[in-house]
């Protein structure tokens, strides 16, 4: 038998809405009274487990330096974006170099120096990884200029500043953490030097500069890492970081407060912030790799090759004439390979694979202007000096001549006898040139002493004939006040043990 439930559409209708209002009060009921906490979803053990990985201030390492570059950060740069700074190319800024360790953090370094390098690198992975030929083309674009220069008369508390000249993207310094120090640092080249130049107008490439910082190892040499730290630049010729930067303030005081909210603020100082130690093997220019000396050179060193040493006051001490290589003149017939020893034997290695394909006669035609264009200022100049054999002139110079009463065929002289012939005469005197530089007494003994052929330690006074024939004892202030070319016959008179000699100067 089948039931059939009969109801009208007014009864259904109310019943359905009695139910939609009860299902609607019960979810009230649910968000009311037993709804979520962000604090009980936080008590989760999942989220416990990830908070209690997360280091807490108390653990997080502070680096034990930082350094400062002295110049303002660009405003157009979005919030979590690196920073950027613009720099004038050739003009000095400056980068602090700051002790930032804790109380009693790294105590071996106290009263300790300790060694920076500071290079200039490229920020795009594709440009480091050809760095070698991007530098090798602009080296060859730009002979003899550097990347990067340390500004030495404006930095303060740097020691030893050094630049090698087969890396000439970097410097190093030695400083005193307990002092204020500060480099100035230069950078010569700009980052449109790096782009392919197709329509012009292109945009430059980023660099950072980096300092990597060392300190005194087991083995005495500067190679305990101890920090890194770097910064994102570009660089512009002179003025045009002064101009991006206006450019930029400009285009974001135009923009809405909501659109500024997407930039981070300029800074008026740059913060390098902490990376990875630069790889060893970092760009070492190839003609350069046999030449480890750094070119922070005494001055003295530069005028060495043209003043005459010690052993050369005779006339007999003259330079091979077959040979085109020595180290006053280059001959204008001397070959390419000729003119690569005398480039090696006169201290200018840097340069030997820029002239590689000049002779004699080619170097000797490049012009003052041409040789500082070339080389710089400082060895343009002292490669102009040498090839024109421009030596410095002796302070003083001296001709002296040894008495001897036996005659000898170089004491000879050429007379006319009765008949009209060449007779030979012992009157002849020959006299030695000492050139002195130092104006000592003991300078001009120990010149006088190569010229007689008499040891140096033989001789236990020297003096001076003066009036009536006095002998005066020759000291510092008598040679300094000599008259310029003065002449000396030398005797040479043993003393009375005789086991010296007293040489008088007449």
């Amino acid at each position: 038998m089948a039931w059939v439930l009969k109801m009208d559409d007014a009864t259904i209708e109310s019943g359905l809405v009695h139910d939609f209002d009860a299902s609607l009060s019960g979810i009230g009921q649910e968000l009311g009274a037993g709804a979520y906490s962000m604090s009980d979803v936080l008590a989760l053990p999942i989220f416990k487990q990830e908070d209690s990985s997360l280091p807490t201030e108390s653990e997080t390492k502070n680096p034990p330096f930082q350094y400062v570059l002295c110049t303002a950060t660009s405003p157009a740069i979005k919030l979590h974006d690196e920073t950027l700074t613009y720099l004038n190319q050739g003009q000095s800024y400056e980068v602090r170099m700051l002790d930032n360790r804790k109380a009693g953090e790294l105590p071996e370094l106290n009263n300790k120096m300790v060694k920076s390098t500071v290079r200039v690198v490229f920020h795009d992975r594709r440009l480091q990884y050809t760095e070698h030929q991007q530098l090798e083309g602009w080296k060859w674009n730009r002979p003899g200029d550097r990347l990067l220069d340390i500004d030495i008369p404006m930095s303060v508390g740097i020691v030893e500043p050094k630049t090698h000249p087969s890396q000439l993207n970097a410097a190093e310094f030695l400083w005193d953490m307990n002092k204020r120090t500060s480099v100035f640092v230069q950078v010569h080249c700009i980052s449109t030097e790096f782009t392919p130049r197709k329509h012009g107008g292109e945009k430059g490439v980023p660099f950072r500069i980096q300092i990597d910082t060392f300190a005194l190892g087991d083995n005495g040499e500067y190679t305990e890492h101890l920090h890194s730290a770097s910064c994102q630049i570009k660089v512009f010729k002179p003025k045009g970081a002064d101009r991006k930067q206006k450019t930029d303030r400009e285009k974001m005081e135009k923009r809405t407060a909501q659109e500024k909210e997407k930039y981070q603020p300029s800074y008026d100082t740059t913060i390098l912030s902490e990376c990875s130690p630069w790889p060893d093997n970092a760009y070492v220019s190839t003609n350069q790799a046999a030449t480890p000396s750094f070119t922070s050179t005494p001055l003295s060193t530069y005028t060495t090759s043209s003043v005459p040493d010690s052993d050369s006051s005779s006339p007999n001490h003259q330079a091979d004439p077959s040979s085109h290589v020595n180290l006053e003149q280059l001959s204008p017939t001397a070959s390419i390979q000729d003119a690569q020893k005398w480039l090696l034997k006169n201290r200018f290695n840097s340069y030997t694979r820029l002239f590689s394909h000049f002779s004699g006669s080619d170097l000797l035609k490049l012009t003052r202007d041409d040789l500082v264009q070339i080389c710089g200022p400082a060895d343009g100049i002292r490669l102009y000096n040498a090839l024109k054999s421009r030596s410095v002139c002796p302070r003083l110079t001296v001709y002296v001549c040894q008495e001897s009463p036996q005659e000898s065929p170089l004491l000879e002289r050429h007379g006319s006898n009765e008949n009209g012939e060449h007779s030979i005469s012992s009157n002849l005197r020959v006299y030695h040139a000492l050139y002195l530089e130092e104006l000592t007494a003991a300078e001009l003994i120990r010149k006088m002493a190569c010229v007689c052929s008499l040891p140096l330690g033989t001789i236990n006074q020297v003096y001076r004939q003066g009036p009536t024939g006095i002998h005066i004892l020759l000291s510092d202030q008598m040679v300094y006040n000599l008259p310029d070319e003065s002449s000396f016959l030398i005797s040479t008179v043993k003393d009375e043990l005789g086991e010296g000699l007293h040489l008088i100067l007449k």
